[in-house]
C-alpha cells in the first residue's frame, strides 16, 4: 500500500499526477484545533477567523471576555467549533490552564498562535525598568509559557504547529522601540531554539514578522501624521498592512503546505526589510 510520503514523492516528480497535493487540500485545516492568544482584536482576531475559514476549530483567548465571545460566535457562524477562554499571558499558571482547558473542551491542540502583545513607546532614557519588564513579560514570557504548555502535549502526540508572531522590530531598530524590539528579537531566537529541540518530535515552530499594520496596538502611531508619513515612505509598497493580510501566512504555517518548514521567520512587511 502506498504511503502518504510515496504519494507526495510522486507529486514532486510529476506534479500533474497528484494535483490535489499541490492545491487547496494542502491548506485544509479541517479537524485541526488551533489556539490563538491575543485574539480579541487586531491581528489575532484576523488570524483566528482565517484559521476557521480554512476549516480549523479555534480556541480564542485574551484577557477580555466580551470581545472573545463575539469572535467565538462569528467563528461558529462559519461552521467550525469555537471556544472562548480568558488568559493572562503574563501568568505562567494561566497559560498552563489555557492549554489544559483547550484540550479538555476540544480534545487536542494541533496549532498554537502566540500573538498576545503590548508596547511601550519611549526613549530608553525615559523607559522605566517596570515598563521594560512589562513588555518582555507579555511579549516573551507569555510566548514561552504557552509554547511550553502546548509543546508538552504536541511532543507527546508527535505532531503540532507553533506560530509565534514576531515583528519587523525583531530585526529593525527604531527610536522609542527599545522594549518592544528587544522582546521581538528574543521571540525569534526562542522560535529557533524550539524548532531545533522539537524538530524530531514532529513539532514545527515558526514565526511571522509583520511590518506596521493598522490595529488598536498601532493606532497612536497611525494617528500621528509625521510618523504615519514616515512609515508609508519607508515601506516599499507605500502603505500600512491590514490584519487580514496575515491570513495566508498563518494558514501556510499551520497547514501541511509547510510540512518541511521549521525555524523560519516569514516576513509580511510590504518590502520593509528589502531595502
Amino acid at each position: 500500500m502506498a504511503t502518504a510520503l510515496d504519494n507526495l514523492s510522486g507529486a514532486i516528480i510529476s506534479p500533474m499526477s497528484r494535483p490535489e497535493l499541490l492545491g487547496i487540500h494542502m491548506f485544509d485545516l479541517t479537524d485541526k484545533v488551533a489556539v490563538v492568544t491575543g485574539a480579541g482584536r487586531g491581528l489575532g482576531q484576523a488570524m483566528a477567523l482565517a484559521l476557521a475559514a480554512a476549516g480549523a476549530d479555534v480556541v480564542v483567548s485574551s484577557r477580555t471576555y466580551p470581545e472573545l465571545a463575539t469572535l467565538r460566535n462569528d467563528i461558529r457562524d462559519l461552521g467550525p467549533r469555537a471556544e472562548a477562554i480568558t488568559v493572562d499571558c503574563t501568568d505562567e499558571a494561566s497559560c498552563e490552564q489555557l492549554v489544559t482547558t483547550a484540550i479538555e473542551r476540544m480534545g487536542k491542540v494541533d496549532i498554537l498562535v502566540n500573538n498576545a502583545g503590548i508596547n511601550v513607546r519611549k526613549p530608553i532614557l525615559d523607559l522605566s525598568a517596570e515598563e521594560f519588564d512589562r513588555v518582555l513579560t507579555t511579549n516573551l514570557y507569555g510566548y514561552f509559557y504557552c509554547a511550553r504548555a502546548a509543546g508538552r502535549h504536541m511532543v507527546a502526540r508527535g505532531s503540532g504547529k507553533i506560530i509565534n508572531i514576531s515583528s519587523m522590530m525583531g530585526r529593525v531598530a527604531l527610536p522609542t522601540q527599545g522594549a518592544y524590539a528587544s522582546s521581538k528579537g528574543a521571540v525569534e531566537q526562542l522560535t529557533n531554539v524550539l524548532a531545533i529541540e522539537w524538530a524530531q518530535s514532529g513539532v514545527q515552530v515558526n514565526a511571522i514578522a509583520p511590518a506596521y499594520c493598522e490595529t488598536p496596538l498601532t493606532r497612536p502611531v497611525f494617528e500621528d501624521p509625521e510618523r504615519n508619513q514616515f512609515i508609508r515612505e519607508r515601506t516599499p509598497m507605500g502603505r500600512w498592512g491590514q490584519p487580514y493580510e496575515l491570513a495566508g501566512a498563518v494558514i501556510f504555517l499551520a497547514s501541511n503546505a509547510s510540512s518541511f518548514v521549521t525555524g523560519h521567520v516569514l516576513k509580511v512587511d510590504g518590502g520593509w526589510n528589502s531595502w
